[in-house]
């Protein structure tokens, strides 16, 4: 796969998980009521929007660290909470899940096309 798609799919997937984790705790099943604060998970995310889309490496070997946290939530609330988180959180993780592999497949096919 190319650097050029494996970039598109890690960017395609923090917005994915900029919208689900804004829809997830604004509207669709916050922990409490008017909990809109919990939403701001997202910061570090959309921060990260155009340092992705320029390919820059070194973000990509930071988040490769980062997006952990995202799975990592996403794995706590599935097996955590009941309702209507279930599907959001699985999603989550599924999102988390595809941009970590693909960030590690992106670093590492720069890597491979650097010159030594």
């Amino acid at each position: 796969m190319s650097s050029q798609t494996l970039r598109r799919i890690v960017l395609a997937c923090f917005l994915a998980l900029i919208a689900l984790g804004l829809a997830w705790e604004i509207w669709l099943a916050p922990l409490r009521p008017g909990a809109w604060l919990l939403s701001l998970k997202v910061l570090p995310l959309a921060l990260a929007i155009p340092p992705i889309a320029r390919g820059t490496v070194r973000t990509y070997q930071w988040w490769s660290m980062g997006i952990l946290l995202y799975l990592c939530e996403g794995l706590v609330r599935v097996s955590s909470d009941t309702g209507p988180s279930v599907p959001l959180a699985a999603l989550e993780t599924a999102l988390a899940g595809i941009a970590f592999a693909a960030i590690l497949a992106y670093v590492r096919s720069k890597r491979r096309s650097a010159p030594t």
